[in-house]
């Protein structure tokens, strides 16, 4: 019996195409006004969050995206300034946020003085401090979509015993961020965390993050050609380096102490105040076909999550989702733009992990469309703007439009549903 047992499981592997049931994809269930952030660029961080003034001076700098630290039980600096005001200022002067979460450090840690998880404890660690992430996050106002990342600093890993218990420990983080609607992202040294992490990239065993921040101070600031990490691994939208570490930096006639960061990976995501510029219905989806939700009065805020495509209202084809999941036209907000997107706004997408190698990206919703030539790797993101009825595929006939056009079944993808559509994802 035992040896029929093994050869089904050694069958059962080599099924081509079987989505992955739990981990290390497991989904994640958004919230209706919530979205993810993707930012693409330099970034900086800073042990003690700077001034709203030392902010709006830095915006001369090349850098749009700063690491805040939001928490932790090893958080070792005041953050006097990181209250919702700080948050809603820096974001309107287009900043992008990466929260940091300090939490348990590795039984095995250089670091002197730091508190440490323990091996018969990580996995309820982990979650714990995970949901002190979201807690503390929502305190000061960033959204369900946002990727926290957990601060893994350099260990000994050499030892076997500690490298299972940061492992169960992330592991725990990452499946309980997902299962309150945020994304789970990881700061690691290239040498310790990084390399660990990739060893389980594919392992049932351990929850796979979303995203991977590694530090490696080699002044090189490429998100491939990373030593210890394949670039088959965390390969869209899913990567951070800390390239540069302490070090001053003047910029508006400001000095800070930074490291320096290149990210294309997930962020924080906020809401944006624009106000109503006549009286407005709003829509449960991005058209007047949906049925009205509410009546919006004239030079009444909105709290904007993010913006879609729509049919044309006036000048624009631009809908913006609001933070109670409904959807009014822009043509009648006083957005910058009314003829296209307004910075910083960011487009509305939900990403979910892929669970198969080479996924095809599509021209259209169905297998007949041409292919592009290049796949997805295994544990992609897919940054899905929007669900479609296509060719049926495993058990559903749900397709996912992606970010950059191209379309993917939504088989492959650790979406709640393999049946149906995956709400608040709109359709297409």
């Amino acid at each position: 019996m035992l040896k029929l047992k093994v050869l089904v499981a050694a069958l059962a592997l080599m099924v081509v195409g079987t989505p992955a049931a739990a981990e290390p994809t497991t989904p994640i269930s958004y919230g209706a006004g919530t979205t993810a952030t993707r930012f693409t660029g330099l970034a900086f961080d800073t042990c003690t969050a700077p001034t709203v003034a030392q902010m709006t001076a830095w915006k001369s700098s090349p850098y749009k995206a700063i690491g805040i630290y939001i928490g932790g039980v090893n958080r070792t600096c005041a953050q006097p300034q990181l209250t919702p005001s700080w948050v809603s200022s820096v974001t309107r002067m287009g900043f992008r946020l990466i929260p940091i979460y300090m939490g348990y450090q590795a039984p095995c840690t250089f670091r002197t003085n730091a508190v440490k998880m323990t091996a018969p404890s990580a996995t309820y660690q982990g979650a714990l401090l995970a949901r002190d992430a979201v807690k503390v996050a929502r305190a000061l106002n960033l959204l369900g979509g946002s990727a926290i990342y957990a601060d893994m600093e350099h260990y000994n890993a050499t030892d076997a015993t500690c490298k299972l218990t940061v492992l169960r420990y992330l592991s725990a983080w990452t499946k309980q961020l997902h299962a309150l609607g945020f994304l789970s992202g990881v700061y690691a040294h290239q040498n310790s965390g990084a390399p660990h992490l990739a060893s389980v990239y594919n392992s049932t065993s351990y929850a796979r993050p979303d995203a991977l921040w590694i530090a490696r101070w080699d002044g090189n600031s490429s998100l491939t050609g990373w030593p210890t990490v394949p670039n088959t691994f965390w390969a869209v939208g899913q990567r951070g380096k800390q390239y540069l570490g302490d070090h001053n930096e003047t910029h508006g006639g400001v000095t800070l102490n930074i490291d320096s960061d290149r990210f294309d990976a997930p962020v924080a995501t906020v809401w944006y105040t624009y106000t109503a510029r006549t009286t407005i219905y709003s829509y449960s989806g991005p058209s007047t076909a949906y049925p009205i939700r509410s009546t919006i009065p004239a030079n009444s805020g909105l709290r904007i999550v993010c913006q879609t495509f729509g049919p044309k209202i006036g000048t624009t084809t631009v809908w913006n989702r609001l933070i109670d999941g409904t959807y009014v036209t822009d043509y009648y907000v006083r957005t910058p733009n009314k003829t296209g997107y307004s910075a910083p706004i960011p487009g509305c997408s939900f990403p979910y992990q892929t669970t198969v190698n080479n996924l095809t990206r599509r021209q259209g919703p169905g297998t007949s469309y041409a292919a592009y030539p290049s796949p997805l790797p295994i544990g992609s993101l897919a940054w899905i703007t929007c669900q479609r009825a296509g060719s049926k595929v495993g058990t559903t006939s749900v397709w996912d439009r992606l970010s950059d056009g191209s379309w993917v079944t939504d088989y492959y993808v650790a979406t709640p549903s393999k049946t149906t559509y995956s709400p608040p994802n709109r359709r297409c």
